[in-house]
């Protein structure tokens, strides 16, 4: 990005504004806005180098790009399209002012025929049999099927001829008028009668007007005429139909066609369930800029928080410094992987530069939940607030506040009233599914996780929910089903592995739950050496580094689970190493610990000083003072009684078993032990 040439920097710059102006011309506002804010936050012109004369300076206007590439007004550079245009411009014009005014089926009915009345529309009964069938596949499809050659079935045209802006224009008209009215015919969030199950009944129609349009230009030949609006309008009814396999063809031909269709691109991003389906799909997307945008969404979206992701917004920033959304992009990375301190700090930041700017300021609100920074929240509510109170993001900052003040009830309540702006909000069903766990409700509960989950299947904050909430009633087979999902989702998480590992002992399969919680010694920066099985010799030199600081937390059920397989040596050396962690990983081996690696554990907290004296390491001292005890070594017994009468944690107990050596040291004719 850095090595971009003068006349690069403008070429770019112009095809930004150029696209942002097409968007905003087809009524994708948050695309153009998108757009637009992306080539505002492109490095001046000016200041890129040329590789053949670094000294030399183009000819430009003030306000930076040639004045005869300023797009004030788009137009197709096919000879046909731009006449088509031309000739519709009164009609779209009018057309374009209805869409605005959010009269979908008025913008729609300037170019389409009327065959049917509104009102038939928004009461129409179930599909009549004798209807083209549908798409055979998953979930909720409803259109047409094709032909085995993937060539939509020929039938009469119902289209008007007209350009491929103004179709787009009518049919997205239609897509939003039946959008608008499932949102008009849906019940009250989470009321009696609020199922989810209401679609968009404009759909099929869509579906079925656009297969007309690919088959007539795949007739005529014209199929490499296309633009691509059209491609990724088809995409998007494929994918609320369900068919998502077919939406990705399409959506993948529509960023072939015009790769600064961003909505096309967001569109493929949720369709994708996983980080083998990103790189499948990969190699068959266009080698452009927004190629490289996508694939950093695409991570974020499936929470992959890996230096190649940071070096890629590192490249991006150097062309493209005052871009707000990579700045958010690396705060979500930073939140993501719960540095949550760097992350507030990044938005702190965003904040200064653009105080009304909402976008993503739920998340920076969850991460002030987080870190109990109450006073922030509160200022950050404020100003949502004041710039626009009914915005989703600023439901849930306000929700976050309340939830955070103990007011689960207010919490909701503002939860609720961000779905009623919006359904799809993710966060919204998400943080509303904590607050009723809060509240004990754990029906509302497993209903907000569920549509949150049906909103957005790679979201394992839902998951996770979802398990707790099983578990909390005791149904720990489906609490396992649901920990799974969040794992493969976060494997690199602890918490979804401990939370794992205590499902697997509830159920009382101790293999399972061993290697879930070493799993998650290993995303608690437990490392193995790749020649030795974890945990087969713990005990032995080279299967755990102990010269980073382990959780204590996880090292103990570790130890109870081999003491319950009676694997005892295994058990003892888990014990030993939850000891260990008292005086942290600088006691174990001091000279192996470099200064670098001893400056970042005392960053973290988990420096030479260790956790101390804690109710887990006194368990673990007990359980080693009787194991000693039992096997006949009566000093180490005796030492490590005598530290739990110190410590302030199992000292009845500790004082009981010092009694007990003290009558079997004397009986063995070793003396009194004077020093306690």
């Amino acid at each position: 990005m850095s090595n971009f040439t003068k006349e690069q920097a403008v070429n770019l710059r112009t095809q930004l504004l150029r696209a942002s102006v097409q968007c905003s011309e087809r009524c994708l506002y948050q695309s153009a806005r998108w757009i637009a804010e992306l080539a505002s936050s492109l490095k001046d012109p000016a200041d890129f180098n040329s590789p053949d004369d670094p000294d030399s300076d183009i000819v430009m206007p003030d306000d930076g790009y040639p004045p005869e590439n300023i797009p004030i007004f788009s137009t197709s550079e096919d000879d046909e399209e731009s006449r088509l245009e031309a000739q519709e411009i009164g009609n779209y014009l009018l057309a374009k002012s209805f869409f605005d005014c959010r009269e979908y089926d008025r913008c729609a009915a300037v170019f389409l025929p009327l065959n049917h009345s509104p009102i038939n529309v928004s009461s129409a009964s179930p599909e009549p049999e004798s209807q083209t069938p549908t798409k055979a596949g998953k979930g909720k499809g409803k259109v047409p099927a094709q032909s085995p050659e993937g060539i939509p079935r020929p039938r009469t045209s119902t289209l008007p001829r007209m350009s491929q802006k103004s179709l787009f224009l009518a049919l997205y008209a239609k897509y939003m008028a039946g959008e608008k009215r499932k949102d008009e015919d849906s019940e009250m969030i989470m009321g009696p009668m609020d199922t989810g199950a209401v679609v968009n009944k404009e759909l099929l129609e869509i579906a079925r007007r656009l297969e007309d349009w690919f088959h007539q230009r795949t007739v005529q030949g014209k199929e490499a005429q296309n633009q691509g609006w059209l491609e990724y309008l088809y995409g998007v009814v494929l994918a609320k139909s369900s068919s998502n396999e077919d939406a990705k063809q399409y959506l993948i031909k529509s960023v072939h066609r015009n790769p600064f269709i961003w909505s096309a691109w967001q569109e493929l991003r949720d369709l994708l369930t996983n980080v083998d389906a990103l790189r499948t799909i990969t190699p068959k997307l266009p080698p452009h800029l927004f190629t490289i945008l996508f694939n950093l969404d695409a991570n974020q979206s499936l929470y992959q928080t890996s230096p190649d992701t940071h070096s890629a917004i590192t490249e991006l920033l150097k062309a493209f410094p005052t871009s707000h959304y990579l700045h958010t992009q690396r705060a979500l990375l930073h939140y993501h992987s719960k540095d949550y301190e760097e992350s507030e700090s990044i938005f702190s930041s965003i904040i200064h530069s653009s105080p009304h700017r909402l976008d993503s300021l739920d998340h920076y609100s969850n991460v002030l939940y987080v870190m109990h920074s109450r006073p922030k929240l509160a200022f950050l509510a404020q100003l949502a607030t004041a710039t626009d109170k009914f915005r989703p993001e600023t439901c849930c900052i306000i929700g976050n506040y309340y939830s955070l003040k103990s007011e689960h009830e207010k919490a909701i309540m503002y939860f609720r009233r961000a779905l009623t702006l919006d359904r799809n909000f993710l966060s919204a069903w998400t943080l509303m599914g904590h607050e009723y766990i809060e509240m004990k409700n754990t029906h509302a509960a497993i209903e907000s996780y569920r549509r949150a989950v049906d909103i957005n299947r790679k979201d394992y904050r839902a998951w996770y929910g979802l398990g707790q909430t099983y578990e909390v009633l005791e149904m720990s087979h489906y609490a396992l089903f649901y920990f799974q999902r969040a794992a493969a989702l976060r494997p690199y998480d602890k918490q979804m592995w401990q939370a794992l590992g205590s499902c697997y002992e509830k159920i009382d399969r101790p293999v399972q739950a061993i290697k879930a919680y070493k799993r998650a010694l290993v995303a608690n920066m437990a490392y193995i050496e790749p020649s030795s099985s974890f945990g087969s010799s713990v005990t032995s030199s080279g299967d755990l580094n102990t010269n980073v600081f382990l959780d204590p937390e996880l090292l103990y059920p570790i130890a109870l689970l081999h003491e319950k397989l009676n694997e005892m040596e295994d058990a003892k050396g888990f014990m030993e190493l939850v000891l260990a962690q008292e005086e942290g990983p600088g006691s174990i081996h001091p000279d192996e610990i470099s200064s670098s690696q001893m400056e970042r554990d005392n960053e973290d907290g988990i420096g030479g000083q260790g956790t101390g004296v804690t109710v887990t390491t006194s368990k673990a001292r007990m359980w080693l003072a009787r194991w000693t005890f039992k096997n006949g070594e009566l000093k180490r017994a005796m030492e490590l009684a005598s530290e739990l009468c110190e410590d302030g944690f199992e000292v009845e107990e500790a004082k009981a078993l010092v009694r007990d050596l003290r009558s079997r040291m004397e009986a063995n004719g070793e003396g009194r032990w004077h020093d306690l």
